[in-house]
């Protein structure tokens, strides 16, 4: 299977975790979006809650019934993509611009599956480029302190503000993204803490110990990982 297959497989076999009656987070981005095609295709009674505009509008438009965040007292499963799965189950999220609003439906999860194709799973850490979400106002002053974070965690690289068609990309809730090209990232618990700590910083791209299981799409079929 190339990748396009091996996304749609492991699509579809986290559609079938989904049981009648349970309120699914649908995650955003290609992957995603195959798992929300298969769970429509199965016509179950359930309530998604999206990560995004653009898969909300996929599930509307495929017949999903959907709330937002905080019309739903809880959420049985989510299921979501990842740029990068590494040890532990620990991701790399956010190539989409929707990693806040991916993060806040992950925490309010019982559970989370991540879905992604084989070339996604690496032994380390940060081949893809980290996304950090940050307010518009003072943006590149907040910038330059998450320059000094990154010191702070030996990875002296400059963040790179998200732009496509000549405009910076903005995300859902009207934030910038700046991208850090770290490489590899040895210590991410320490990072995370650290871009935390940072104002203006509004959440990063590094999912620590959120997913608990992954299912992989690989050229021989779906393989199913645990922390």
């Amino acid at each position: 299977m190339n990748a396009d297959d091996q996304k749609r497989a492991c699509g579809e076999a986290a559609a079938l975790l989904v049981k009648p009656g349970m309120t699914v987070g649908l995650g955003t981005g290609s992957t995603a979006a195959w798992f929300v095609r298969a769970l429509a295709a199965r016509k179950l009674d359930i309530v998604g809650v999206p990560t995004s505009v653009a898969t909300a509008e996929l599930a509307t438009s495929l017949g999903i019934v959907i709330k937002d965040l905080d019309e739903v007292s809880a959420i049985d499963l989510t299921v979501d993509g990842a740029d990068e799965i590494g040890p532990a189950l620990a991701l790399i999220k956010g190539g989409g611009a929707a990693l806040l609003r991916e993060k806040l439906v992950w925490e309010a999860s019982k559970r989370c599956v991540v879905i992604a194709d084989a070339a996604k799973r690496v032994p380390l850490l940060g081949k893809f480029p980290l996304p950090i979400e940050v307010v518009a106002f003072g943006h590149k002053t907040t910038m330059a302190r998450i320059c000094d974070a990154l010191t702070e965690c030996d990875l002296g690289v400059a963040p790179r503000l998200r732009v496509k068609d000549g405009a910076s990309v903005k995300t859902d809730g009207g934030n910038l993204i700046y991208d850090a090209a770290c490489g590899r990232i040895e210590e991410p618990a320490l990072l995370a803490a650290a871009l935390k700590s940072v104002t203006g910083v509004v959440d990063h791209g590094l999912f620590l110990d959120l997913a608990d299981m992954a299912l992989v799409g690989t050229p021989d079929g779906v393989v199913t990982l645990e922390p």
